[in-house]
């Protein structure tokens, strides 16, 4: 037995269904966002290396204003999509109808705390800064690391739980997208940590950074109700 997972029942009023389409819009726009920001500082920004410095790193500097931005708004575009999920879903609505909103929610709050508490900055980067890892970390840095490591961990469950909910469905190509999503950044994830300094593992891991963002905002356009067309 399949369970449906159509967005937005028949019949919704128009004005709630408007609401849901604007709060999974703002899933839409949060990846492609979030990805584009980033990118435009890796070519800009003198001194920062993706194969080197995690995103997180941008928030140094004086530039470090734009990255600072870009987790606030990003985070706040996925709350804001997590809220329209719930909407859509809900717990009767099969596998994944609480969890899955909750874990984006979670993902999106984590990018907020990310925003409040900067990264130190490491390995030459921003310019001045000495090469090689820091025997330190500051208390900010600790807590960055903290809420990041957080906000991963709720996005792999998400990409689980919704994959999941997608094999319950019959849906067997989101089914695969969400499970490879999920795993890919998991295993990327335990790379950077077991090959630390690898700039093979730290490539790898930006790039299913980037493929999860991307995922999250596919699923909010999956998910989004259809426009209202009356006369």
């Amino acid at each position: 037995m399949t369970h449906d997972i159509t967005p937005a029942a028949d019949g919704a009023p128009e004005a709630a269904t408007g609401s849901t389409r604007t709060l999974l819009t703002c899933g839409i726009v949060a990846g492609p966002l979030y990805i584009v920001v980033v990118v435009l500082q890796m070519l800009t920004r003198d001194g920062f290396d993706i194969s080197r410095h995690p995103a997180s790193m941008l928030s140094n500097g004086d530039q470090g204003w734009s990255q600072i931005a870009n987790f606030a708004v990003s985070g706040l575009l996925f709350v804001a999509c997590a809220i329209g999920l719930r909407r859509v879903l809900g717990p009767a609505a099969g596998p994944g109808g609480t969890w899955g909103p909750r874990l984006i929610a979670v993902f999106g709050a984590g990018m907020l705390g990310a925003s409040a508490f900067s990264a130190d900055p490491a390995d030459g980067f921003p310019p001045g800064t000495p090469n090689g890892t820091p025997t330190t970390m500051s208390w900010h840095a600790a807590v960055h690391l903290l809420v990041a490591g957080i906000a991963f961990l709720a996005l792999i469950a998400a990409c689980f739980v919704f994959a999941r909910r997608f094999v319950a469905a019959g849906r067997t190509g989101w089914a695969a997208f969400s499970g490879a999503t999920g795993a890919a950044l998991l295993a990327t994830w335990s790379l950077i940590f077991t090959l630390q300094g690898s700039r093979p593992a730290n490539v790898a891991f930006a790039l299913a950074i980037a493929l999860a963002m991307a995922w999250a905002s596919l699923l909010a356009a999956h998910h989004r109700p259809p426009t209202s067309n009356s006369m």
